[in-house]
């Protein structure tokens, strides 16, 4: 039987919490920390992390991935799937456990780590391949095929300094994307560019799943992780919760979202900076027609410090996974002051939803995520059609309803609008 290309033992990860009047230490001190590193490994273990003002990442975890494996790592924010792959691509030590990879590993973890903004997209591009392991003559080989993948060619000779931030982003992934490494690491690369430049970065995902290389890919986008991967493991709170073929795992994914689990409702352990929490959400009615208005009621405590003013976003998605829309505050220009405590409603009308049930995720933002409260609750939708008629077989096809209307007329005719 042939070894795994990923083997991941019994792996665990924890953090000290910064104390209250913490200061950085001296050289001696800290050359004398990282010579006995080791050995507190050896004999703090699992138990250390017990102590006040520790945090667990990872917590025994545990799976394989073979040759050809496409793995799907997904979870919600802070469930430790980029601590994972930090471990995998050896940037951080594990506290206990091992990991052995066969074979030559690649990561994309971070689009544009080592662009320097005074150099050119030319010279960047040869920077970064170099940062990322690629050799000169294989870049030499490959880098039309990344200009062309870009779509920077025109600018290729300009400071990226003054690259919008697309350019930057599309230029930065196309270097990653042509890596050849057996192993490939890869952190929500398909949040990056436009709509048009996610499409392709798929379409070069799907190319890598096929060419018999093993990846391990972290999303939040179900759909590209059903598309893509033929594996899935699925972290919570830093356990592995199950692992598998990926259809079961994402569909333990996606209940766990209807079961209320206590640990994400408290506002402290979600991921942001924290000056500001959601403490409660919920719809403001039990069932909504697909096309009348939809409505959250929200309410958000200060827990520390203050910020002059943030903005608000909720995301909307259906059972399977797929975000259907996004609605952010700051596009109808409304952003919400400092205030001990604030209450507010998020609404919509449009799109007109299918009966069911669809999870909605909330964040509050300044330049950096203060708050990102997933499965803040859930909405459903009644199973009455939202048109004067009904069929023998409802709609099925599509995601959402539309405001439509139907017309015919003989070719001599003229519609009542038409010029």
């Amino acid at each position: 039987m042939s070894q795994p290309a990923v083997s991941v033992e019994d792996l665990s990860k924890w953090y000290q919490l910064g104390p209250k009047g913490y200061r950085y230490g001296t050289l001696a001190e800290v050359i004398a920390k990282a010579a006995t590193a080791p050995i507190r490994r050896l004999t703090q273990g699992r138990g250390a992390a017990r102590e006040q003002g520790t945090v667990w990442a990872l917590n025994g975890v545990s799976f394989q991935a073979g040759t050809g494996d496409v793995v799907g790592i997904i979870g919600r924010n802070g469930a430790g799937k980029s601590t994972l792959l930090k471990i995998l691509s050896r940037i951080t030590e594990p506290t206990s456990g091992r990991i052995r990879l066969q074979g030559r590993g690649g990561s994309l973890l971070e689009v544009g780590t080592g662009f320097h903004p005074d150099l050119t997209g030319r010279e960047n591009v040869y920077l970064n391949a170099t940062i990322l392991g690629m050799k000169r003559r294989e870049l030499e080989r490959q880098f039309d095929a990344i200009v062309e993948f870009s779509g920077v060619e025109r600018f290729l000779d300009t400071p990226v300094k003054r690259y919008s931030n697309g350019m930057y982003v599309r230029l930065a992934f196309a270097v990653a994307a042509h890596l050849n490494p057996e192993i490939m690491v890869v952190d929500e690369v398909l949040a990056v560019g436009d709509t048009e430049f996610q499409k392709k970065c798929l379409g070069k995902m799907q190319d890598v799943a096929h060419s018999g290389r093993t990846v391990l890919f972290v999303s939040h986008n179900m759909h590209a992780i059903s598309v893509l991967c033929n594996k899935a493991v699925f972290l919570r709170g830093g356990r592995l919760i199950c692992a598998g073929d990926t259809q079961s795992v994402v569909d333990e994914y996606l209940t766990s979202f209807t079961q209320g689990e206590q640990e994400d409702q408290q506002p402290d352990r979600r991921s942001g900076t924290g000056e500001y929490r959601f403490v409660a959400v919920r719809p403001t009615r039990e069932y909504f027609s697909p096309d009348e208005e939809k409505a959250i009621w929200f309410q958000i405590e200060r827990r520390r410090g203050k910020l002059p003013q943030v903005y608000l976003a909720a995301h909307l998605f259906n059972s399977q996974g797929v975000e259907i829309a996004q609605f952010d505050s700051r596009l109808v220009g409304q952003w919400a002051k400092d205030r001990e405590v604030t209450e507010g409603i998020v609404s919509f009308t449009t799109p007109w939803l299918k009966p069911g049930s669809y999870r909605i995720d909330l964040s509050i933002w300044e330049d950096d995520i203060v708050d990102r409260f997933e499965g803040a609750c859930t909405l459903n939708v009644s199973p009455v059609l939202p048109y004067p008629n009904s069929a023998q077989h409802g709609p099925s096809g599509g995601m959402v309803f539309g405001d439509f209307n139907w017309r015919t007329y003989a070719p001599e005719e003229a519609l009542p609008h038409a010029s």
